[in-house]
């Protein structure tokens, strides 16, 4: 059997109905919509969540809280996942996301989740106090600094 040979099998293929096309047809006239009503006219489809009239259900339950559009949004990044860098190397916002660590552009905050085996240089936005203290144990260093990174957001 080859591509070009293949079709589908003997009545796998329903036509399509044909209405408005006369009386003769049996779906012609009102073409299969019936008389008057919202469904016979045109546009005249509700939406899925339309509830026949009565209140909507997300008019009907109550409202809490808000949506800060001021929200800042951090790049998370735990101790434990700077350990595949060399030793004394400038791990920089900018590296951590060609590494893969970062997936989208925005703040970068280290938190000190795990342990780090080697003296790394760690600039970011923000620290936690865990993990500066892990940082500086390994013998490295936690540099607090605006990255370019977070300004293109």
């Amino acid at each position: 059997m080859k591509l070009y040979e293949l079709k589908p099998s003997i009545g796998a293929r329903k036509k399509s109905k044909r209405v408005g096309r006369g009386p003769g047809s049996g779906h012609g006239k009102t073409s299969c919509r019936g008389h008057k009503g919202q469904k016979s006219r045109s546009g005249g489809q509700r939406p899925p969540w339309f509830e026949g009239g009565q209140m909507p259900l997300q008019r009907r339950l109550p409202k809490r809280g808000f949506t800060n559009i001021f929200r800042e949004r951090f790049n998370i990044i735990n101790i434990k996942d700077l350990n595949y860098f060399e030793k004394d190397t400038p791990v920089t916002p900018e590296l951590m996301k060609e590494r893969g660590l970062i997936r989208r552009s925005g703040r970068v905050k280290i938190l000190g989740e795990g342990k780090l085996s080697i003296p790394l240089t760690i600039q970011a936005d923000s620290f936690s106090k865990s993990a500066v203290k892990k940082i500086e144990e390994a013998g490295g260093k936690a540099i607090k600094e605006v990255s370019k990174m977070s300004k293109v957001s």
